[in-house]
């Protein structure tokens, strides 16, 4: 039997605003919420003074116990030029939680940061109608993986079930969508499975709500072997989730720029959705830290938009408002990568 399918509410506007331009991701959370330089004080809040367990770290929780800066550096992106603002939610999950002993939290934790991301977006949307700005609600890896296992000396061990992250999952997906999220992003994929996982949750989600959920999926190319984690090459991953309705796929996080073009150009050249891709401010120095300056990061982004790869261009880790704003900058000159919708 036909059933009517809903679309959230932003989805009409976000497809045209697809069609029309290339538009612009955040950068990175973490690396703005170094600079407040919050002490275990901080992170636990007059509401978490008491909790037993350690929470410094803990940047998910933040959007409880300091809002305010949630709030402040989604605004610094959106005034950069962002057009997509990723919620704080990247551990936000029963499994990644239970290093906090805050499971119980999750549903709130998802709730609120969309909250929060909704709101600003709003606000900006307001003031500029002809540039509507999007909330995407962030869906990390987990610290867990279904494909392989912790213990050398027991391959077929694994720390996770499906089954469990489906649930963790969904959880975390309809928190997200109460919260106002206009999209869903699975991101920084290193095990397909975990992402089988949460897609095979929202997929749930869709039937049961009869909405049309746009669904963004980014994975991670480790190392210069041009493989995730789980061992598949860029185009194994593409095949493995193409038999979704996805709005977009593409790669984030663990390479800088220049070396994720071929494994952009694989997504580009095979697949009929949106692509995407928010790389790192270059490789970690022996610190660990990102030294790309945003001039040198839009330079080399410059390849992707000159050969036409992408829709969506953001940052990942160390990159900054001012790194978005030079990526912004840069892709207003450039028409984005066309395809068949």
């Amino acid at each position: 039997m036909y059933q009517t399918i809903i679309r959230l509410k932003n989805t009409e506007k976000l497809y045209k605003a697809l069609s029309e331009r290339i538009l612009i991701l955040d950068g990175a959370m973490g690396t703005m919420l170094q600079r407040y330089k919050f002490s275990e004080e901080d992170y636990r809040g007059e509401r978490f003074k008491n909790w037993k367990f350690p929470l410094k770290g803990n940047n998910d929780l933040l959007s409880l116990t300091q809002p305010k800066a949630i709030e402040e550096v989604h605004r610094k992106y959106l005034e950069a030029g962002a057009d997509i603002i990723e919620t704080n939610t990247f551990s936000g999950t029963t499994i990644a939680m239970a290093d906090y002993k805050m499971e119980s939290l999750v549903y709130e934790l998802n709730f609120e940061s969309a909250k929060i991301a909704r709101k600003i977006c709003d606000e900006f949307t307001k003031k500029n109608p002809e540039k509507p700005r999007f909330v995407a609600g962030s869906m990390g890896p987990t610290n867990k993986t279904a494909s392989l296992s912790p213990d050398v000396n027991d391959p077929a061990f694994r720390a996770v079930t499906f089954e469990e992250l489906r649930i963790a999952y969904k959880q975390q997906a309809e928190a997200l969508l109460d919260g106002g999220a206009d999209i869903l992003l699975v991101e920084t994929i290193f095990d397909t499975l975990n992402a089988k996982a949460a897609l095979f949750a929202i997929d749930e989600i869709r039937e049961e709500r009869k909405i049309q959920i746009p669904i963004m999926v980014s994975g991670t190319i480790t190392d210069a072997s041009g493989r995730t984690l789980s061992g598949q090459t860029a185009d194994a991953f593409l095949i493995s989730i193409s038999h979704l309705d996805l709005l977009s796929v593409g790669f984030n996080c663990a390479l800088g720029a220049k070396q994720l073009t071929p494994y952009l150009e694989t997504l580009a050249n095979n697949s009929d959705f949106y692509v995407s891709a928010y790389p790192n401010a270059g490789l970690p120095n022996a610190f660990g830290q990102y030294d790309e300056t945003p001039e040198q990061m839009a330079e080399q982004i410059r390849e992707y938009l000159e050969k036409g790869l992408i829709n969506i261009i953001g940052g990942c880790c160390g990159t900054t408002p001012e790194h978005v704003r030079a990526i912004a900058d840069l892709a207003r000159n450039f028409g984005a990568r066309k395809i068949e919708v």
